[in-house]
């Protein structure tokens, strides 16, 4: 049964906004390469087919504001305009990708897509340009045509070339006096066929022609050029002629087409030689089952069905479990039961499937961060250029991989500490020559794994950051009383500026200065169950470091006991445990203190600092379990009931209105149905941090 229209329809759309996105950001990457290279005819080449194909599929959706811009857009996109024009050609470019990201936003909302009168008047400036050059006696300008054939067509003439003819890219202006366009139209097209073989023609049929002013077409012939440009010039029908050879290079996708095909016809080949004398050597549907393999090697998929499948794999892991405890009592009640050996194989087969799907649909959900670092060469460029300053971005690490909801989540801190960098960090040219620095400022985007983490660093080789200023602006702002601050450590100092409201910028600007962005930082990465920590050199530079879980599907936990409640703490918070007798507990200012190898340990007891009640009465114990657990630079020492050990743990979050505490990020089920809850570290850093002065973590 086939679908209703409106439903093919909204499929259509939707892959249409997926795929223009990638578009876009093609867009930008090729205009900051124009920028730098503006005459590299490949670069516009690769702009113009990128346009044209949004051209294209924008129409096939319906969007017609937005395929008629990229056709506007298309008649500027020549190398004449890059050469003559091309700084303006890349901003022109550069505004487009924007333009288009707008209007691509305003559809998806389904509203009316925004006016985009500079960017009609970019392009209108940089076509009238080569006019007034030709008045003042320069060269004249080719005829603008973009000859933006399809894959099909471009195989087709790369197998022409092939075959030793001479492919053409022709392009025939329509006399605009001509009062009969359609009939103009069939005169052109008999020239061209009686002139060779024409591989493809813009338009295509009489009727579009009556609304064209430029035919394009790929003619392969062996007449002459002198011949074909005679040929070419109708008399009344056609006013110019641009006649090139086409582009003789094999495409990257066309050799591997070529390179399977050949593979196929030799594998057959060889079959065929085994077989009776005279059988075919390759069969039919040999080249369309390796156009296929090539076509279909990669498959888009919805990202909430990866979800459900890991919700799933999810409830598989609990029932493993459950079935190990199953087996356990088991083994208990009937140890000698020949049944026992076959269930625990069976069950043994069962674990290390279930492994290797869990560690499956993992790597399906895992992504590189290289396509969140692809945005921000445009970003500083931009944020460089309305500071005044000169900016390099370094990237490196970009193939690592992350799970695709995290690196979506880390897309927002990120933009604001690269804009900070910029902004902030980074020096004006004269200022950095007069310390000694090169007039040009870095900054470093790394990623890599520890661990059980990813870690991304964003680094600058600015002014740093002055602990002393930053305390003085706390104490302006009113966020720490003058005592509070001289009591701060400079590391203490420097996580001031992830406070709410707190900035250092001496004047409100579009970067900066309004005192949100850092504190944006903290709050997405305490989400992720993740951690931020900067540090910085005065002169040298500022490096901030966010951690963040390589996944938020399933974690490793030590589990531990409180008041009778089971609760989990993740492996990769986790420093070391040790045990202490009560005498080894001190009591400085009103909260409890360790002394463990000359390092001054805060205490937490769960149920004190938060709301947690006692759900059995535990016996007076003369030793405790003490966890220290490590967040960013920070230490403490969590205090115990008992421990229970190691257990992976399927996450599973819990709505606002069952649990009222923040100290809990998430639950999860054992196998014998107890819920377990898990322990939001960075929420218990913060309630302790507020309730002991700082400088007393260690």
């Amino acid at each position: 049964m086939s679908r209703p229209p409106e439903d093919r329809g909204g499929e259509l759309r939707a892959l249409f906004f997926e795929s223009a996105n990638e578009i876009l950001q093609s867009l930008n990457e090729a205009g900051l390469e124009l920028e730098a290279r503006p005459s590299d005819e490949e670069v516009i080449r690769r702009i113009r087919r990128a346009i044209h194909t949004l051209k294209g599929d924008s129409a096939a959706c319906g969007f017609h504001k937005l395929s008629e811009l990229a056709h506007e857009l298309e008649d500027v996109l020549t190398p004449q305009v890059a050469q003559a024009r091309g700084a303006e050609l890349a901003e022109l470019v550069l505004t487009a990708a924007d333009s288009f990201g707008a209007m691509l936003t305003s559809y998806q909302r389904r509203k009316e897509p925004p006016a985009v009168d500079a960017l009609h008047a970019m392009i209108r400036k940089l076509l009238e340009a080569p006019a007034s050059r030709k008045s003042a006696g320069s060269v004249e300008p080719q005829l603008p045509a973009q000859f933006a054939w399809t894959e099909y067509e471009q195989l087709m003439i790369s197998e022409a070339v092939h075959r030793g003819e001479i492919v053409y890219n022709v392009a025939l202006r329509i006399d605009p006096h001509s009062l009969m366009r359609a009939a103009a139209f069939q005169l052109i097209r008999n020239v061209l066929h009686g002139s060779g073989t024409v591989i493809a023609l813009r338009p295509e049929d009489n009727v579009a022609a009556a609304t064209v002013e430029i035919v394009e077409a790929a003619l392969a012939s062996f007449h002459p050029e002198e011949r074909l440009l005679q040929r070419c010039r109708i008399p009344s029908i056609v006013s110019d002629v641009r006649l090139e050879r086409a582009a003789t290079a094999e495409t990257p996708e066309h050799e591997l087409l070529g390179d399977l095909l050949e593979a196929q016809a030799a594998k057959l080949a060889a079959g065929a030689a085994d077989a009776a004398e005279g059988a075919p050597a390759i069969s039919p549907g040999a080249s369309g089952s390796a156009a296929a393999a090539v076509a279909e090697s990669t498959l888009r998929v919805d990202a909430t069905r990866i979800d459900a499948v890991m919700n799933l794999v999810g409830e598989l892991i609990i029932g493993k479990s459950m079935l190990n405890r199953t087996l356990t009592e088991f083994d208990q009640k009937h140890a000698r039961d020949p049944l026992r050996a076959k269930l625990a194989d069976a069950m043994a087969f069962q674990a290390r499937i279930l492994d290797e799907l869990h560690k499956c649909v993992l790597k399906i959900r895992m992504v590189p961060v290289e396509q969140l670092f692809r945005r921000f060469p445009r970003v500083v460029r931009d944020v460089a250029k309305q500071c005044g300053k000169d900016v390099a971005l370094d990237l490196s690490g970009q193939n690592t991989d992350l799970d695709k909801g995290i690196l979506d989540a880390l897309a927002e801190p990120l933009m604001h500490l690269v804009r900070n960098a910029v902004d902030h960090g980074i020096e004006a040219a004269d200022a950095r020559l007069t310390a000694g620095k090169a007039a040009r400022g870095t900054i470093y985007l790394h990623a890599y794994h520890q661990g059980t983490q990813v870690v991304i660093e964003v680094r600058d080789d600015g002014r740093g950051i002055d602990p002393a200023q930053l305390r003085a602006r706390a104490v302006e702002k009113k966020i720490l009383k003058p005592e509070e601050a001289k009591r701060l450590t400079d590391q203490e100092t420097l996580n001031l500026i992830f406070e709410s409201g707190f900035s250092t910028a001496s004047e409100v600007t579009e970067v900066s200065g309004r005192g949100i962005g850092m504190d944006v930082v903290r709050t997405v990465l305490d989400r992720l169950k993740g951690t931020v920590q900067v540090s910085s050199q005065l002169g040298r530079g500022t490096t901030i470091q966010l951690r963040a879980p390589l996944t938020l599907a399933s974690i490793q936990t030590l589990l531990f006991r409180v008041g009778g409640r089971l609760f989990a703490v993740p492996l990769s918070s986790l420093v070391e445990i040790t045990r202490i007798t009560d005498p080894e507990i001190h009591r400085v200012d009103q909260r409890e203190v360790l002394r463990l190898r000359e390092q001054i340990l805060t205490l937490v007891r769960l149920d004190h600092l938060s709301r947690l009640r006692s759900i059995d009465t535990q016996p007076v114990r003369k030793k405790h379990f003490v966890i220290v657990i490590g967040a960013a630079e920070k230490r403490f020492g969590l205090v115990v009931d008992s421990l229970v050990g190691e257990e992976e743990l399927v996450i599973k979050a819990l709505p606002a209105e069952i649990v009222s505490s923040d100290l809990v990020s998430g639950a999860s089920i054992l196998g014998d149905g107890t819920v377990v809850l898990i322990l939001n570290v960075p929420a218990v850093l913060s309630r302790l941090s507020r309730s002991t002065p700082l400088g007393a973590i260690a």
